[in-house]
């Protein structure tokens, strides 16, 4: 089989592939439709979120068998067209969920203790002891709205302390050792901290809205490591200042291109997000939680594992 490569990873998913007697071309650079023009030459692609792949992409692919996605979700692909067409899809959640856990346990703990407000101080010449007192997460319930790979590996590092875990999927049955499944309502009642870890799909676009958060009982911190449009972040930066909201970990925006690669297509910032960056109670990372070292060499080499076991 042929596949062509559209993003650069690891050296080891090409070698590999090599090794198993795949021919693999790279073309890191044309354009989306310069690659339509020559896509049906190839069985497979490799990509990450250079560009979506489309009905007319699809339409362009007459040959292709499967397309191998190097991350956890499938969102910038026509998932529904791609299946009908019978293309295998690949995705490799399980290459960064254990980067995704800790990001996710780090912000927590960062805000909690205000880590990051008092570094920024003490780089400023003030030693504020008494206003950067911490909170422990011990004594906490936390409410993981997600329960696939990168929730379950969050659940796994919070079992190190003394807190609840409750978790709300939509998928039946997915609670374990580390998290009781709950209804959302249940969750809204008891969190005390609200971490995502749900894909991008209609069901989560907006789903952190005024109307979501006015249903949680408590005043409540909150993580997304998932998706960054799942988050209203005008309601965010309201709920913020109202205090609800105690204080936000965002490694994801709303404003962020589909390659993940950028925030805003024009210059203009807006006035939500401001208010996020100057926030003292507001942690923010450019969509880095599974991108580590190691999560490098694991999702190139889960999507490796599934093409083996799928084609060979």
């Amino acid at each position: 089989m042929k596949i062509l490569h559209l993003d650069s990873n690891h050296s080891l998913l090409l070698d590999e592939l090599n090794n198993l007697g795949y021919t693999n071309d790279e073309d890191y650079t044309s354009s989306k439709a310069e690659v339509e023009a020559k896509i049906s030459q190839y069985d497979g692609i490799i990509i990450r979120s250079r560009f979506s792949v489309d009905k007319h992409f699809l339409d362009a692919a007459k040959n292709l068998k499967f397309i191998g996605r190097v991350g956890a979700g499938l969102e910038n692909i026509d998932v529904p067209y791609a299946e009908q067409k019978g293309i295998f899809l690949i995705s490799a959640p399980e290459g960064n969920r254990n980067a995704v856990g800790e990001h996710t346990l780090g912000m927590l703990l960062s805000l909690l203790n205000k880590m990051n407000k008092a570094d920024m101080e003490v780089k400023h010449g003030k030693w504020l002891r008494e206003e950067n007192r911490g909170v422990e997460l011990d004594g906490q319930t936390i409410g993981l709205i997600g329960y696939g790979n990168m929730g379950k590996a969050f659940a796994k590092k919070l079992a190190g302390f003394d807190v609840e875990v409750l978790c709300y999927d939509i998928k039946d049955d997915v609670g374990d050792i580390n998290a009781k499944q709950v209804p959302l309502k249940t969750l809204q009642d008891n969190a005390d901290v609200i971490s995502l870890h749900t894909p991008q799909t209609p069901l989560t676009l907006n789903m952190i809205n005024a109307d979501f958060i006015s249903r949680v009982k408590k005043s409540f911190w909150l993580i997304n490591t998932a998706r960054g449009k799942s988050v209203v972040t005008r309601d965010l930066a309201n709920a913020l200042k109202s205090g609800k909201i105690l204080g936000a970990g965002l490694d994801v925006l709303e404003y962020e291109k589909s390659s993940f690669e950028d925030l805003f297509s024009s210059g203009e910032i807006p006035e939500a997000f401001q208010y996020l960056v100057k926030a003292p109670n507001v942690l923010l990372t450019p969509h880095v939680a599974g991108w580590t070292v190691e999560s490098k060499i694991k999702l190139a080499q889960t999507i490796v594992n599934k093409i083996k076991a799928k084609f060979s």
